[in-house]
């Protein structure tokens, strides 16, 4: 799930300080450059092998001649050793998936001309084709006994794909390129509504013949656009496949996702969380098919709600709440090999640990409200449990440390890292780590934040401060390696880093994370205040003359929101950030946001919106502010920023627009990077450098 205003940060019982255990890294290197950020073998997707000796996975690598990325499968022993690359075409090559006896891996590629299923032989050959759909085909799952693969498509419901392949070429090959609605949404993230929906398919595994079925669809499955994997799984017997849909017609205004069992053979779907409204998603059958498992939001129209994962019984149909007590969200799961056993990936103060929960299907099922955290320190994801040994295998990173893939043991010990796709480059940088802090924010009330020195830090000398607030609102900075807002990259130049958690930031508790939600601009402009303060009274190497604000998305909004509220910082820089938030209601996409965050719309709660509108605050702006937005960014449409440089230019203030075409609300393509962070470093460096 995706929040209306949400940057690429998310979130996460005591703030850990300490340095991680993570890749070591030499500290005596060079400053990092965008070459470098670029030049990053990203890891992801790691899968072991059904008996558990082996893991393969994705390289994912930037081709800058093409400015496009290829990904590649390689495979490792999980007992440790050298990795084997198993692809080499460019291109598409993702979502390994091994097959029951684990002789074959199917995946994704597009080295056919369209992205369609294919079989690897583990012991040797070329892959084959399995699929040839006309339409490209994703998420491959086999069936527990290998004599079938599911996987999604985009079709127009009622259609077949050759059908939906020939409108799309007729659409293509009309004069008249005109669009009309008569429903919302008509366009969202950063696409138009086609009419295409995502649908279920299940293909034989010799001959690749598919059927579509869920044909009378009208919704996505998984949920458009970050919907994966994680949303469809198999029931033990292969009878069935459950899946994760959005509700019908009512996206634009409802969070709601629900849980969908379907027979495989051909029959009517059944929701199985109709009653509730909120969301419901990553289902998971139990090995014995007695439970299924998935994650699950109470309040409807509120996608920040805490995610709890819930259990329910085949048999009896109830659900229970098996996490009502750890007040932390959930973000991933796997069925552990003991019974009632699921390890889980849960938001915790900055981090992302995995954590056991256990519990007795003889009363009320519900985990401890301190589960034993198994692995701790930086950002766990893509969490794997081999089913008989218990054996683990996740990503793992941090700030000093992009994603690699790990091992442990079911009780968390022999933590060993198995690949190393980044070390060469690693060995040359200067990559300062991440040091958490506490302090007293709005009302008394303890808030958590970060600090990074800069590269080549020298004691007893001062460094200029680059103050980052995060997106969401309800998001968080962890102590993570991220691709595009980079902790190393911003401090490159000679900058020291401040982040702060403030209210409305996930993984400190429900109540904290509530705290934003119709006050956008108080307790949270307060704690990011006092954060800055408590750090530049508490860290002498910081330049108080010399500060910077940045943020992107809610970040945006809050740097135009100081821009006419402080003129302590030297330079701002705003991306994708809302300046009027009347006409952004009428020109965003997933209305429910906006009326749950400000109580309403806006001719509900007229003065509502205008207090909290940077724009009505345009007579203050002093400080020199760089303005960046992309013209696909339907969340937070281009208008937003082009009305915020507007007043900067009308008041006299030293502004800049960069303004990208091909861009929504992030910005994803490699030399749109290259650009993104030259204009940053040069708006830094023209205000901040003596």
């Amino acid at each position: 799930m995706m929040c209306w205003l949400r940057s690429p940060f998310y979130p996460v019982l005591a703030l850990v300080m300490l340095a991680l255990p993570m890749a070591d890294t030499a500290q005596a290197g060079r400053p990092m450059t965008i070459d470098d950020l670029l030049a990053i073998r990203g890891v992801s997707d790691p899968q072991l092998s059904p008996d558990g000796s082996n893991v393969v996975y994705v390289v994912s690598e930037i081709d800058r001649s093409s400015d496009k990325t290829n990904t590649s499968l390689w495979l490792v022993p999980a007992s440790g050793g050298g990795p084997r690359r198993l692809t080499t075409t460019p291109g598409t090559n993702n979502s390994p998936r091994w097959s029951p006896d684990g002789k074959a891996i199917a995946f994704v590629s597009s080295r056919g001309g369209s992205s369609q299923v294919w079989l690897l032989p583990v012991d040797g050959g070329e892959p084959r084709q399995l699929t040839k759909l006309a339409v490209d085909v994703s998420n491959p799952l086999w069936s527990p006994d290998g004599g079938k693969l599911a996987f999604t498509a985009e079709v127009f419901p009622g259609q077949t794909p050759e059908q939906t392949a020939a409108k799309d070429k007729e659409k293509e090959a009309s004069k008249s390129k005109v669009r009309t609605y008569d429903r919302l949404m008509i366009r969202h993230w950063n696409a138009w509504d086609e009419g295409k929906r995502s649908h279920l398919f299940v293909a034989d595994a010799k001959t690749g013949e598919a059927k579509d079925i869920t044909p009378k669809l009208e919704v996505n499955t998984p949920p458009a656009p970050f919907g994966g994997s994680s949303d469809i799984a198999w029931s033990p017997d292969g009878k069935e496949l459950a899946f994760t849909a959005e509700p019908s017609h009512e996206a634009a205004w409802s969070t709601n996702t629900d849980i969908w069992v379907v027979p495989v053979d051909g029959g009517e779907a059944k929701n199985l969380t109709e009653a509730n409204k909120g969301a419901d998603g990553q289902p998971a059958y139990s090995p014995d098919g007695k439970w299924l498992a998935y994650v699950s939001q109470a309040r409807a129209g509120f996608e920040s709600d805490q995610w709890v994962l819930k259990v329910l019984d085949r048999q009896s149909g109830t659900a229970h709440e098996l996490t009502k007590t750890l007040d932390r969200p959930v973000q991933g799961f796997a069925w552990g090999p003991k019974p009632m056993q699921i390890l889980a990936i849960i938001d915790d103060n900055g981090t992302e640990p995995i954590v056991e929960l256990t519990f007795d299907p003889t009363s009320t099922p519900v985990a401890p409200a301190n589960p034993p955290r198994l692995v701790t320190g930086g950002v766990q994801s893509a969490l794997q449990v081999n089913p008989k040994t218990g054996k683990m295998v996740f990503t793992r990173h941090n700030a000093a440390a992009p994603a690699e893939v790990y091992t442990a043991n079911p009780d968390g010990s022999g933590l060993a890292q198995l690949t190393h796709h980044n070390a060469e480059l690693l060995a040359q940088l200067d990559l300062p780590k991440l040091e958490g802090f506490a302090f007293k924010g709005a009302g008394g009330d303890e808030v958590h934040g970060w600090v990074m020195k800069p590269p080549g830090y020298q004691p007893g000398k001062k460094y200029p401060v680059v103050f980052l607030i995060h997106g969401g609102p309800q998001g968080a900075w962890h102590d993570e390696w991220h691709n595009r807002w980079n902790y190393q990259l911003f401090a490159a130049p000679g900058y020291a880093l401040v982040a702060i958690n403030p209210r409305g930031s996930t993984g400190y508790g429900q109540k904290f994370t509530d705290q934003i939600s119709q006050d956008w601009t108080g307790l949270v402009f307060d704690d990011l205040m006092k954060g800055l303060d408590h750090a530049i009274k508490t860290y002498p190497y910081l330049d108080e003359s010399r500060l910077a604000a940045l943020g992107g998305s809610y970040g945006g909004f809050m740097v135009n929101w100081i821009a006419g509220h402080t003129d302590r910082f030297k330079a701002l820089i705003s991306h994708a950030g809302v300046f009027d938030l009347v006409s952004e209601y009428g020109t965003t996409e997933e209305l429910w946001f906006p009326e749950w965050e400000f109580g309403g719309p806006p001719w509900d709660r007229a003065e509502h919106y205008r207090e909290r509108s940077p724009s009505l605050f345009a007579m203050n702006f002093k400080t020199p502010t760089l303005v960046i937005h992309g013209a696909l960014d339907f969340r937070v449409p281009d208008a937003q920023g082009l009305g915020m440089f507007t007043s900067l230019q009308r008041r006299g203030v030293p502004s800049r627009y960069v303004w990208f075409p091909d861009e929504g609300h992030w910005i994803t393509k490699p030399a749109n990077r290259v650009v993104w962070w030259h204009e940053v470093h040069d708006w830094l460096a023209k205000y901040l450098k003596p």
